[in-house]
């Protein structure tokens, strides 16, 4: 039995959930905000900011993340996809999909260890997160 098209997963990386905090800057501004990353993959992120962004816009985009005792960051270009406003009153601001655009070689590495930090969010199978598609290094220079 066939499940209903709205409810098969049409993702094509597994994500993890996260509440990394970062900051970001619009490549035509130069005012830097800041949010929350909710969920990650190899490909993009699911962030919230009360910062209102059209579609299309390019971010350069920096997470803060704890690796032990440690601090490191993560840095990218990236590209809003798709964006909702909450549906909940208490939420202000708005959640964007946003696909990477450029990673540098040694920030794969650091999304490398993110997705290995989260969880996967509920409904994906165990087996589908740990095995991605392609290796990061492949992907981005």
């Amino acid at each position: 039995m066939h499940r209903p098209s709205i409810l098969r997963e049409r993702r094509k990386h597994p994500r993890v959930l996260t509440d990394m905090p970062f900051d970001f800057r619009m490549m035509e501004g130069a005012q830097v905000s800041s949010g929350l990353v909710m969920n990650a993959s190899e490909t993009g992120l699911l962030i919230h900011a009360l910062k209102d962004m059209p579609i299309g816009a390019r971010l350069t985009i920096d997470v803060l993340f704890a690796e032990g005792s440690e601090l490191a960051t993560f840095v990218a270009i990236a590209e809003i996809v798709w964006k909702r406003a909450p549906q909940e009153e208490q939420w202000k601001g708005y959640r964007y999909g946003l696909r990477f655009v450029q990673i540098l070689g040694e920030d794969c590495c650091n999304l490398e260890r993110i997705l290995k930090m989260g969880a996967p969010p509920p409904g994906i199978p165990r087996e589908q997160e740990e095995s991605p598609s392609m290796p990061l290094s492949r992907i981005w220079v």
